[in-house]
């Protein structure tokens, strides 16, 4: 009787956004893959990881365990590691991504060790090398008041986002343009008003009930946001940013359909339905075009924007620390940066000193 061939082991997939993180089939020792999952499984609940992070630690860790082959992690050492590193960097790797395997790595071996799978992290004092740190986009303080100031008609929804025709008494295309315009507007002026991301923006709703994670407060003149790890916190909203609020919510409930699903959302598309993040993205950029800027804005160029401007006003680098929702100030210190870079160029341009020599001053 002829045997059956051996299965071929089956390379790893990254799982989809929707699924839980977790590791797939990973060749090379067994035992790799039952820790990966168990880690994976840790850092679930106790980082409470978002999908797109989980990903990423996922495929991380695959990486980790396809270098190691038939060795059980456990019993890599820091002279592997390294050559590891030295190899992927040749092979053309960033030096960022090959921080953030690193990271991720490191956070393997310490729970390793907490365990008393091994006696040292041999990942614990491993750099890749530096990589250089772009500095964030941000618009000028005049380019961002005309975005945010523009109050053109907007653009009706593209039929081919559109599920079905107008139902009878929907608004027609021209009605449809206003209410965008006001829906956008109002986009714009929360997101720079109060630095938000784009998630924030997703998750906003009209007020403060037992499911709401996030909500606006007009009279309070507040907006409360869920941030990154499921961190709370609550920044001012500005006047003009509350009065593009108001105007919106006066028509929002008009132009919702019969039976909308979610009907407590703040910023809703044709359906009723929440916006996406890559309607919004999408929206901010068509509306760079119609304002005739130079530079096509997203979302996080705004709050980019927020933090430069706030910065270049008040030099409080805790305050917007806080306002950003950062959890180390290292992140927020790349705007002393940005607002430095702003400070020499002006310089350069207005110091007789400054200019370079052959050149007339205008």
């Amino acid at each position: 009787m002829a045997t059956r061939p051996a299965a071929r082991p089956r390379r790893a997939a990254v799982p989809p956004a929707a699924s839980p993180p977790a590791a797939t089939d990973v060749p090379g020792c067994p035992d790799n893959l039952a820790l990966i999952q168990a880690y994976l499984a840790h850092v679930r609940v106790d980082k409470r990881l978002a999908a797109r992070t989980g990903e990423l630690y996922a495929r991380h860790l695959q990486e980790l365990a396809e270098h190691a082959g038939p060795q059980p992690v456990a019993e890599v050492d820091a002279a592997r590691i390294r050559g590891w590193m030295i190899r992927m960097h040749a092979q053309g790797r960033q030096g960022r991504s090959l921080s953030l395997a690193l990271s991720c790595w490191r956070g393997f071996y310490a729970w390793l060790g907490q365990a008393g799978r091994v006696q040292s992290n041999p990942v614990q004092g491993l750099r890749a090398p530096k990589a250089r740190q772009p500095l964030p986009k941000a618009l000028g303080v005049d380019e961002a008041a005309v975005y945010a100031g523009f109050r053109g008609q907007g653009q009706a929804e593209p039929s081919h986002a559109r599920q079905a025709p107008p139902a009878a008494g929907s608004p027609e295309s021209g009605d449809e343009a206003a209410w965008l315009a006001l829906r956008d507007t109002a986009m714009v002026e929360l997101a720079y008003s109060s630095g938000l991301r784009v998630s924030e923006l997703v998750g906003l709703d009209i007020q403060a009930t037992g499911q709401a994670q996030a909500w606006v407060d007009l009279d309070e003149a507040e907006v409360h946001v869920l941030g990154k790890g499921g961190k709370r916190r609550s920044v001012p909203v500005g006047r003009q940013a509350v009065e593009a609020l108001r105007a919106w919510l006066a028509v929002r409930d008009s132009v919702l359909p019969a039976g909308a699903g979610q009907p407590l959302a703040l910023f809703v598309g044709r359906h009723g339905t929440r916006l996406t993040r890559q309607a919004i993205w999408q929206r901010l950029r068509e509306r760079s075009g119609q304002a005739a800027l130079a530079t096509p804005v997203h979302p996080h160029m705004l709050r980019h924007s927020f933090a430069s401007h706030l910065l270049q006003s008040s030099g409080d680098l805790r305050a917007v620390q806080e306002l950003l929702g950062h959890a180390h100030i290292a992140t927020t210190q790349v705007y002393t940066r940005l607002d430095f870079q702003h400070l020499a160029q002006v310089y350069d341009n207005a110091h007789p000193r400054a200019r370079k020599s052959g050149k007339k001053p205008t």
